[in-house]
């Protein structure tokens, strides 16, 4: 059995209820369950393949979820790197080989089988390029219409063309993410689609599994998680997991969360360096980094207190930085990732170079979404192929 209860001031909201805030006092609401007799034991767990729905009594879906076999996602250990930065245990946790190349299936598959439970029949987002690619592939899977609401002109084109051949109906809006979630919260509240941007509380329990299955791959909690921070849902899903596990039993430390945001886009840094309780949000963000250029997370009350209570911090990276990040696990460790993705393995160097990090700390950095998110950044950063003739001596001569 499970709950919505608002984070701030308590309030509950029985589960078959449409909305994603709190209408008292309209902050964000979580999903509870009952924890003390849960009526499963790890061993459950453990008897099952690695993958999301192996933790399905701590997930609020009831029926057949709506699944493409998410979760199961690789966790690498990054030896070139790790020895680079004088870190043996460092890992990359790979959710850019979920089905849509990115972690948001994680919530999608959650969120789209709670619209059908709860009875809806239309899906909508406001996206950055995955969330739309997400949501139109597990549309389509259930077999409902999916609205995305894209910003204009700033979305990487692998993920347009998912959200477009996955059948959705797809509209660019002239103006930043920020103005397109406003539009689509509004356009769910008054025309009764099912809103799936991370305000839902059902998408952040999918997205939480990163966590679980880190712990089971590792064999332990980390010492450290690190994620990217856009909207500022990942971060805060891993951290509830966590609390989740810690709960249960099944482990007995949680890890420090540290989030990682790009210099341009950068609301939950300043938020942590400048004490804030509330976050700032920032105008006109601007980062190669598509998937985080955010500047009004929703997410953020979540997250800075993920961040605060495990002594965590959140810290920024440049583009530059992200771009040689995304080469290197590229070519040093045979990861490929979109820039976003890169940013939480910069961070991490950026720690250690600043000798923030202690050598034997486990470390795992959550890498979100495919090398082919967006094709168009690895082409302008990469040295264009070698044109021949078609004999052996220019092939030769071209090697030397």
């Amino acid at each position: 059995m499970f709950r919505l209860v608002c984070i701030n001031c308590g309030a509950e909201y029985d589960q078959s209820e449409i909305i994603y805030r709190c209408s008292k006092c309209n902050h964000l609401l979580t999903v509870k369950y009952d924890l003390e007799s849960p009526g499963f034991t790890r061993a459950d767990w453990n008897s099952r393949p690695l993958s999301l729905w192996r933790y399905k009594e701590i997930l609020p879906v009831t029926g057949e979820p709506v699944t493409l076999q998410e979760g199961g996602t690789p966790l690498y250990h990054m030896k070139r790197i790790g020895e680079e930065l004088g870190l043996k245990n460092l890992y990359a946790k790979h959710e850019g080989l979920n089905p849509s190349g990115s972690f948001k299936d994680r919530g999608m598959t959650v969120g789209v089988s709670m619209a059908l439970q709860l009875g809806m029949k239309t899906v909508a987002c406001a996206s950055t390029g995955n969330t739309s690619a997400s949501l139109a592939q597990y549309a389509a899977k259930a077999g409902i219409p999916a609205v995305v609401l894209l910003p204009a002109g700033k979305v990487a084109l692998g993920k347009v063309a998912q959200a477009l051949m996955h059948g959705a109906k797809v509209i660019a809006v002239r103006g930043n993410f920020d103005r397109a979630l406003e539009m689509v919260q509004e356009l769910c509240l008054t025309e009764g689609l099912y809103l799936l941007n991370s305000v839902n509380p059902y998408r952040l329990e999918g997205q939480k599994t990163i966590g679980l299955e880190t712990v089971d791959q590792l064999g332990e909690v980390p010492d450290r998680m690190v994620l990217p921070v856009g909207n500022a849902g990942n971060i805060s899903a891993v951290y509830k997991g966590m609390l989740e596990l810690e709960e249960l039993g099944f482990t007995d430390k949680i890890p420090v969360m540290t989030g990682v945001q790009a210099a341009g886009s950068m609301p939950v840094v300043k938020a942590i360096a400048e004490g804030l309780e509330v976050l700032e949000p920032q105008k006109d963000p601007e980062t190669i980094a598509t998937a985080i250029r955010i500047g009004a997370p929703v997410n953020a009350e979540k997250a800075l207190l993920a961040i605060r209570q495990t002594g965590g911090t959140a810290l920024s990276v440049t583009d530059d930085e992200i771009l040689e990040m995304q080469r290197d696990l590229a070519r040093k460790e045979g990861i490929g990732v979109e820039p976003a993705s890169a940013a939480s393995v910069a961070g991490i160097k950026k720690m250690a170079e600043a000798g923030l990090l202690d050598k034997d700390e486990k470390i795992v950095c959550v890498v979100t979404g495919h090398l082919l998110k967006d094709p168009e950044t690895v082409i302008r950063q990469c040295d264009p192929p070698v044109e021949i003739d078609a004999d052996l001596k220019s092939l030769r001569a071209v090697l030397r």
